[in-house]
């Protein structure tokens, strides 16, 4: 719970002039409250100079994960600027009554955009699989078969992740009447889920062969290069694939950026390994295949782990709790208190619930278009699903919905 006021403060001003105030409510227009800002809070005479809103310069140090006492100045001064930012875009949307977003135009062309990206990931994931079955009956490389059936998976996750979003597209407001925001966070679930337990299967198949006596690993001239020019190739692809998903926003086409990286790391390994054990000891091919299931675990199951708080309804940073909590209070004069300011995942977006108190004798009508102006400017970020908002005349009473907080 959020109690940014205490005490029986109010904004200012006769409690006659706070309840007939000449404006537009429900117009989202500037003068939301009363055009005399005064009650208003106000940061723009804190500014900081222009050293403290650059970051310093890297130093060795920051290589090697050292903190030093400089460090901790930087990011208090840093944290200081973002709030300041944030207040600025809140104090623009209340000013303004909306928060500049795309056209339908625009909307349109950059859905075209990632559908493009999807459809190119998925196009390159079933030709680089082919090459990459050849490459592995030339070589006979347990390494490069792992990656083999990595990209195996690709297909089955692009899949996955098509079919999420299809999902989402397809809205059904009786059977499914707030959206289907969790499916994005669900279907990377599963897609995670499965390229760990192919991380679990080549740790399998490595061991056995470390343990048997299959030691007969060597590679000729042209299957050398034709192993080496294939998986180079490759790796040249997912690298621009990598680089090209990662200009934009959707979490699916950021999921497919993070696979084609994926993918970058264990090529790279797949290939090392392979020709260690052709020049050096067969023992590194299965070696270097643990070493890649283990960085598919690794980097798989820190995505389960974040898209599982997305699904738990994690609370939103402090910080941005306390940017709702600023744009509440500069909503209207005639809130008198913030009583709870709450924001949690929902998918990959917020369900915000905020408590206002109004004066108990304020008209239904009055305070009514107070609170729906207030839920429809939340609503306008970009971060928040839904804004639920509560209105009552006092904060001394025990939280709603206690049983939740048992």
């Amino acid at each position: 719970m959020v109690e940014p006021m205490s005490g029986d403060t109010d904004h200012g001003g006769s409690e006659e002039e706070s309840l007939l105030t000449d404006v537009n409510i429900g117009s989202g227009g500037g003068c939301t409250g009363g055009c005399d800002g005064s009650w208003r809070l106000n940061f723009d005479g804190f500014q900081l100079s222009s050293e403290h809103k650059e970051k310093p310069p890297r130093g060795l140090h920051d290589c090697l994960g050292v903190l030093v006492p400089e460090d901790n100045v930087a990011e208090y001064y840093q944290q200081q600027v973002e709030m300041l930012e944030g207040f600025t875009e809140m104090d623009a949307l209340a000013q303004r009554g909306f928060v500049p977003r795309l056209s339908e135009e625009e909307k349109a062309t950059l859905a075209r955009r990632e559908t493009l990206a999807i459809r190119i990931s998925n196009v390159a994931n079933m030709v680089l699989f082919v090459a990459k079955v050849y490459a592995s009956v030339r070589s006979g490389s347990l390494a490069i078969i792992a990656s083999t059936l990595d990209s195996l998976l690709d297909l089955l996750s692009g899949f996955i992740l098509w079919f999420t979003a299809f999902s989402m597209q397809t809205q059904n407001p009786y059977q499914y009447p707030i959206g289907k925001r969790r499916m994005q966070p669900l279907g990377i679930l599963v897609f995670a889920s499965v390229m760990a337990t192919l991380g679990l299967q080549i740790i399998l198949e490595s061991v056995r062969t470390l343990a048997s006596d299959e030691k007969d690993f060597n590679l000729t001239k042209e299957q050398e290069q034709w192993v080496v020019g294939i998986m180079l190739s490759v790796t040249l692809v997912k690298l621009v694939l990598c680089i090209y998903c990662r200009s934009f926003t959707n979490e699916i086409v950021k999921a497919y950026a993070q696979d084609h990286f994926f993918d970058v790391v264990t090529n790279l390994i797949g290939l090392i390994a392979v020709l260690l054990a052709n020049y050096i000891s067969d023992w590194m091919d299965p070696v270097g295949a643990i070493i890649l299931a283990l960085y598919t675990i690794r980097t798989w199951s820190l995505t389960v782990l974040e898209n599982v708080n997305s699904l738990v309804g994690k609370s939103a940073a402090p910080e941005y709790l306390q940017k709702l909590t600023y744009l509440c209070w500069n909503h209207h004069k005639s809130i008198r208190h913030i009583d709870t300011v709450r924001a949690y995942t929902f998918g990959s977006h917020y369900f915000v619930e905020v408590d206002i108190v109004l004066p108990s004798e304020m008209p239904l009508q009055i305070a009514h278009d107070i609170g729906e102006s207030l839920q429809e400017k939340l609503e306008l970020l970009p971060e928040i699903e839904r804004a639920f908002v509560h209105l009552d005349y006092e904060f001394s009473h025990k939280p709603e919905h206690a049983q939740t907080h048992h």
